[in-house]
């Protein structure tokens, strides 16, 4: 018999691009929020945050005792430099929980210039190894995001070679790049928008061909295991099923990707973690499965072919590429409802 009283239940780490998605996400029960502003942030599609705006968002989920994450995850050019101070005057004077962060001289700039905030390694770092994760520590980080990599084998050492106030972060749901920890140059070099600043015009998603040079006009498909053309196409992942292996590796958040992505994708995928962490805990034996209203959730929601990442698989055995384009959809958003009265919502 499991006694999870003993186990510290994780944070579960939502995302929003803005207001509508904050409100959602905490009302369907993330314990924090990340968010992007008006720079500095790898989201650049989504509406993000005004100053103005970040000061409401934090303040509203603090009245709910819950946090608020700022996105500084881009590596910034020289130029760019410029505009951080002020940046960094919007995070504090709108007293966001932590920020999240790639670059080095950013890391540096915050312990010299904010040395009293809260400081997350964002898994654009590529932290892989808990001499790495050791090393942020020592930086002054109080989280590290790890890689998505990474099995849960290699977490769990992390975990157990690093000071255990160090907290692990890990992705749990949501697409997955097909470069390193999303450290990727074909947006870039193919249309000129560069992903490392939020620019992501995402390539890899693309249908291929290839061209013969001396027969201009005659292409053919490019084939990966007569799958089709989609080869660098990656799945998006999902862990709804292996909460109590996520847990006994010693994850400390549990993260939801999709800044990007709608309102009603913000709460459905909140809602089903947030069902599927509790119903763990819940449990008084060790033969927890998660509940089928669960499992049904992530089919309500537009997603391309689910996998586990690489959680129980190198990437080497299992790319977990999907070989089909778009989105999977198999329902549709009728309306929202907005409030009730007598029992009546409309």
């Amino acid at each position: 018999m499991q006694n999870n009283l003993l186990i510290k239940k994780p944070e579960l780490l939502s995302p929003c691009g803005d207001m509508e998605r904050l409100n959602l996400a905490l009302m369907y029960g993330a314990d924090a929020v990340y968010l992007g502003s008006d720079y500095f942030t790898m989201r650049s599609a989504p509406k993000n945050f005004s100053p103005e705006q970040l000061k409401e968002a934090v303040s509203f989920a603090h009245a709910g005792s819950k946090k608020v994450y700022l996105t500084c995850n881009t590596f910034p050019h020289s130029e760019q430099l410029k505009d951080f101070d002020r940046f960094l005057a919007a995070a504090e004077e709108s007293e966001v929980d932590a920020l999240i962060v790639a670059d080095m001289g950013l890391l540096s700039l915050i312990k010299k210039k904010a040395p009293d905030m809260e400081i997350h390694i964002s898994t654009q770092a590529g932290i892989i190894n808990y001499e790495s994760a050791r090393a942020f520590y020592n930086l002054g980080a109080k989280r590290i995001v790890l890689a998505r990599e990474l099995s849960l084998d290699e977490i769990a050492l992390i975990r157990d070679k690093t000071d255990k106030k160090l907290e692990i972060e890990c992705f749990v749901h949501g697409a997955m790049c097909m470069a390193f920890s999303g450290r990727c140059l074909m947006s870039n070099f193919m249309i000129g928008r560069d992903a490392n600043n939020g620019l992501c015009a995402q390539p890899c998603r693309w249908e291929f061909e290839m061209t013969d040079k001396p027969r201009p006009g005659i292409s053919y498909p490019i084939e990966f295991d007569n799958g089709g053309t989609y080869f660098m196409n990656s799945r998006d992942m999902c862990m709804i099923e292996h909460i109590p292996e996520l847990v006994k590796a010693g994850i400390d958040s549990f993260k939801i990707e999709g800044r990007a992505k709608s309102a009603y994708y913000t709460a459905v995928v909140t809602n089903a973690y947030r069902g599927a962490i509790d119903g763990y805990f819940n449990c008084v034996d060790d033969n927890y499965k998660v509940e089928p209203w669960i499992l049904n959730e992530m089919d309500k929601v537009s997603h391309r072919q689910y996998s586990t990442g690489f959680y129980f698989s190198h990437p080497n055995e299992e790319p977990n590429i999907d070989k089909n384009g778009g989105y999977i959809v198999n329902w549709d958003v009728v309306p929202f409802v907005e409030k009730c009265e007598h029992g009546i919502k409309t």
